[in-house]
């Protein structure tokens, strides 16, 4: 993990830290930003899952803390829902801004509020569709009761309903799903900015402006928890206001195809196209690994691809997602085992080893074949690392013997592409 964090900030801050300064004087008085950035990334992470094997569900969740100076993510996973029958689930990702107090709040208890719109016995699909309206709006006039006066701060929120025959999408604001079905894309949300036409009609019949992007040229969504700021205007039910928090609620019947669907936070979908993500999921579900290790790789591939925010994704696997294959198992080890040498040629070559960067920067340069389809170098960033880091380790007696007169160790310099052979 520390080689992990080192390769990040070497790899990635320079370049990235004067990027995300211009973006900060453009946003400066907008209440999700500017939140200042670290000197290197927390990479921390506490991946968990869990499954209800009687209906072949599964999931995997994670969350990072990344660049940013404070974490305001929050997230729940609910694999049965009280009162209801087998088969119902509940997952949600909440993506903060201003604040913790918003995203904190709806993961503990928009559930709640989702189980008490549903009632025990819900109809499907259109009495679900309204009961998860019911459920955000209802949330959001609680969360307004408890909110301090004056206070700004808000959330995304995204949340997933499985029913035995059907999975609801709910959402407010950036924060997006994507639904992978027989190998393709099949359903991903669309973020609620302020320059979608029936947004920006909403916004201004409640007297609001857009400028650079941005209701009242500050905040980014146009659908959140909290941002009460932004829901004074006079006369007009809650889903009328400049922000509203009423969600769009989608119903996808559900298929035998049904893979799985990953829901994630917008530091995600910054770094990583949707059907990027989705191949990268299944070419690593393929490898067998446990659906939370699967998140917190994701992770480490989105921080090495550049992004700066927090970070988190839940993703869940449906009886019909892809199973390991033996053939995927050996090119991965045949891949490990090949940067692995690859980054020992490297270092060996001269008196000296090179810096993290310089292996990373070198491998990229490099026409490496079987890297995993999404994620590509930077989805092997922590083998990369943690190779360099052994080889440093067990090189440096080495290199004080050769010092004291010991003959240096020597290596083979090699341009070509890794040996992937078995």
């Amino acid at each position: 993990m520390a080689a992990l964090a080192r390769l990040l900030e070497c790899l990635l801050w320079p370049a990235r830290k004067q990027e995300w300064v211009e973006e900060a004087e453009k946003r400066r008085s907008s209440p999700d930003g500017p939140q200042s950035l670290l000197d290197a990334p927390r990479c921390a992470q506490r991946p968990h899952g869990g499954a209800a094997a009687s209906w072949g569900l599964r999931f995997g969740a994670s969350a990072v803390q990344g660049w940013r100076a404070h974490m305001e993510d929050a997230h729940c996973a609910w694999l049965e829902l009280p009162g209801l029958g087998p088969g119902w689930a509940f997952f949600a990702v909440l993506d903060g801004h201003g604040g913790t107090r918003a995203a904190l709040f709806g993961a503990r208890h928009l559930p709640g509020y989702v189980l008490e719109a549903l009632g025990p016995a819900p109809g499907e699909p259109q009495g679900v569709c309204e009961a998860l309206r019911r459920a955000f709006l209802s949330a959001d006039a609680r969360l307004r009761a408890l909110w301090p006066r004056g206070e700004p701060g808000g959330s995304t929120a995204l949340a997933l309903l499985v029913s035995p025959h059907f999975l609801y999408l709910a959402h407010c604001g950036d924060s997006r799903a994507v639904l992978s079905r027989a190998g393709a894309v099949a359903f991903t949300t669309e973020d609620h900015r302020p320059l979608r036409p029936r947004e920006r009609e909403r916004i201004h019949d409640a007297g609001g402006t857009i400028s650079r992007r941005r209701l009242e040229g500050s905040l980014a969504v146009s659908r959140a928890l909290g941002d009460f700021a932004y829901k004074e205007a006079p006369g007009r039910p809650p889903e009328l206001q400049l922000v509203s928090a009423e969600p769009e609620v989608t119903a996808l019947a559900r298929r035998a195809e049904d893979e799985f669907m990953l829901l994630a936070s917008d530091g995600v979908w910054d770094a990583m196209s949707g059907s990027a993500l989705a191949g990268l999921v299944a070419s690593r579900l393929c490898l067998g690994l446990a659906p939370e290790l699967l998140c917190a790789q994701l992770l480490d591939t989105c921080l090495c691809k550049g992004s700066l925010d927090n970070m988190t994704c839940i993703l869940v696997c449906f009886p019909g997602a892809p199973r390991p294959c033996e053939e995927a198992i050996r090119k991965e080890l045949v891949l490990d085992a090949a940067l692995g040498r690859r980054v020992a040629e490297l270092c060996a070559f001269g008196q000296e080893p090179p810096s993290l960067n310089t292996v990373f920067r070198t491998l990229a340069s490099e026409d490496i074949p079987d890297l995993p389809p999404g994620g590509g170098l930077h989805c092997k960033a922590t083998v990369i690392a943690d190779a360099y880091s052994q080889f440093c380790q067990a090189s440096g007696e080495r290199w004080m013997m050769g010092q004291n007169g010991a003959e240096k160790p020597t290596g083979t310099h090699s341009s070509s592409a890794l040996d992937l052979e078995a």
